[in-house]
């Protein structure tokens, strides 16, 4: 796995593929579970880390510039 959400996202069906196999069962089965619900766990924290990136991209994005002129009603 590479590190970009597109590869993220590849990873994730893949797993979803591995889960669909109708020939695991039992012990088997019950690991890839155990995997999937591990995988799920770090994807989450993966996207929310992202997220958490493009809201404070965004935040700087649109604050104020200290040369920002100011309306003449709020000159002092």
């Amino acid at each position: 796995m590479k590190n970009t959400l597109g590869d993220l996202n590849n990873y994730l069906f893949a797993q979803l593929e591995r889960l669909d196999n109708d020939e695991l069962k039992g012990e088997a089965l019950i690991e890839e579970m155990n995997r999937t619900k591990t995988i799920n766990e770090v994807a989450t924290r993966i996207i929310a880390n992202g997220s958490l990136v493009l809201t404070a991209k965004k935040l700087m994005d649109n604050r104020e510039d200290a040369d920002t002129i100011l309306p003449k009603m709020l000159e002092g």
